[in-house]
């Protein structure tokens, strides 16, 4: 496979429908966020597009939701394996097209892509329905599960090969086929995942990638008759526009969505173990993770030291070339997002919070090839009110707010007083606290003096605006099947 970030010229991609690549007539510029030029064509696809698509998906349905578990899931393992063979280019391209570092790519990204085709191929072959007895009216009852038919799939621009093949697993491993619509803004690892389709064994028609934005090409799959469920990963805004065009249709709909994700810490916490899982908390990917935390609480009594030696830490967190080993964050992933977070701390600013490190405060050392990549340093900042659009809205940027609370019960209320409800951490050695900071936080994930430790069996997603829906071994293998109760007298 040849490795599209060692290229020159430009690259031009292709739809991938019913097996085969096919050429779209219009396109879209896409952009290398460490230098800010243009390095890729995307297909501007439409209505036309997608309608060949779910074409091709329906008709390759019958056939693939024959088989067997056992059958589909040496197709999922055969994608795992190539995807491990190809770990460097992926990893390599993947951190071209997003910005982000190398190592997180040859780290993170493209080992858990691999291993999500592995877990659903496996997960799939150890769920059990349900059954039940009315031997008093001589009948049995018992439930099957069903594939539902074409899956329409929308991942986005942070994580993605990532969050992309967290959807194509499940949907296919379940039986269904899919088109999928990656984001314009990063499409390249997606696009050389269809090359390898063949290679595993999947049919013409059962992956089908649709290139293009989300008023266009995305409309279009959300809109579509044929496409009975839609399972989305982005913003809530994008989430409300999903659900009102699909509601005529009455789809099955799972919505991953934002997040603005407290981390509380009080007084007895390990300080080592917090500071340094926070920094990474923080801003991990260029802070561009849904689950990235962005909002730190600590307990007043600890508060000065805890801001003092997270600033050092944080200052300590490298922001450079993506392919430079000894860089912790990468670039941004457009022109306009960069501006966008660099908004959030002028707000800041303007209403009086102290920026102690990062944008405005340290200046990168950057070549003069990668002056103009979209490039933000680490950034803490205090003395910002609760009800600051800063301390409101998701940035998703590498900036976090700090501030001190007295109570337990303020930090619950500080934790839970914003619209969103995805994840949040509690550092304490406290057994009873943790437990009761557990329950009452809301947010569909709560990790304890840790960070982003995942099972995959069990439920991912949020609360309030966070989200619609959960994801994971069993969540995701009940939403891509219908269930059926049956009956049988005798």
């Amino acid at each position: 496979m040849s490795n599209p970030s060692e290229q020159n010229s430009i690259l031009v991609l292709e739809n991938f429908i019913g097996g085969k690549f096919v050429p779209c007539r219009t396109h879209i510029d896409s952009y290398d966020p460490s230098i800010g030029e243009v390095y890729c064509r995307v297909p501007d696809s439409g209505a036309q597009e997608v309608e060949a698509a779910v074409a091709a998906a329906k008709e390759a349905f019958p056939g693939w939701s024959a088989r067997s578990p056992e059958q589909r899931a040496q197709v999922l393992n055969k994608l795992a394996d190539l995807l491990d063979a190809n770990l460097e280019e992926f990893a390599q391209a993947e951190s071209r097209d997003q910005g982000k570092t190398v190592t997180f790519a040859r780290t993170v990204d493209i080992p858990r892509s691999a291993y999500n085709f592995r877990f659903f191929a496996s997960s799939l072959l150890h769920h059990t329905n349900d059954c039940s007895q009315m031997d008093h009216m001589g009948c049995l009852n018992y439930t099957i599960r069903c594939p539902v038919g074409v899956a329409g799939l929308i991942s986005p621009w942070n994580l993605p090969l990532y969050l992309l093949t967290w959807k194509v697993a499940p949907a296919i491993a379940a039986g269904n086929t899919v088109v999928a619509k990656p984001s314009e803004m990063t499409s390249v690892t997606a696009w050389m995942m269809c090359k390898l389709m063949q290679q595993a064994g999947v049919p013409p028609g059962v992956v089908n990638i649709v290139f293009g934005t989300g008023p266009k090409a995305g409309d279009a799959l959300v809109g579509h008759p044929d496409v009975p469920l839609v399972s989305f990963t982005g913003s809530t805004a994008t989430a409300q526009c999903i659900t009102e065009r699909s509601a005529p249709y009455c789809k099955k709909l799972s919505l991953e969505l934002g997040g603005k994700n407290p981390a509380i810490i009080f007084a007895d916490a390990d300080l080592d173990r917090c500071i340094e899982t926070t920094v990474r908390s923080s801003f991990s990917n260029q802070g561009e993770i849904c689950l990235c935390t962005s909002r730190i609480y600590v307990e007043r009594s600890i508060y000065s030291e805890f801001l003092e030696r997270f600033v050092a830490a944080a200052k300590k967190w490298k922001t450079g070339v993506p392919s430079d080993t000894g860089n912790d964050n990468g670039a941004l992933i457009s022109k306009e997002h960069l501006e966008k977070v660099r908004s959030f701390v002028a707000l800041a600013k303007s209403e009086g919070g102290t920026v102690h490190c990062g944008e405005g405060v340290n200046k990168l050392d950057l070549s003069e090839r990668n002056a103009k990549g979209y490039f933000m340093p680490a950034t803490v900042i205090t003395g910002i009110s609760d009800s600051s659009r800063v301390m409101q809205e998701e940035i998703f940027g590498p900036v976090t707010c700090v501030s001190p609370f007295d109570t337990e019960e303020e930090a619950v209320s500080k934790g839970n007083g914003v619209r969103y409800g995805l994840g949040a951490t509690v550092w304490s050695q406290d057994v009873g606290k943790v437990h009761r900071m557990a329950r009452k936080i809301q947010a569909g994930m709560v990790w304890t003096n840790c960070w982003l430790v995942r099972d995959l069996n069990l439920p991912f997603g949020g609360m309030k605006n966070s989200g619609v829906g959960r994801e994971g071994g069993k969540d995701s293998f009940h939403f891509f099947t219908e269930v059926k109760t049956v009956t049988i007298k005798h």
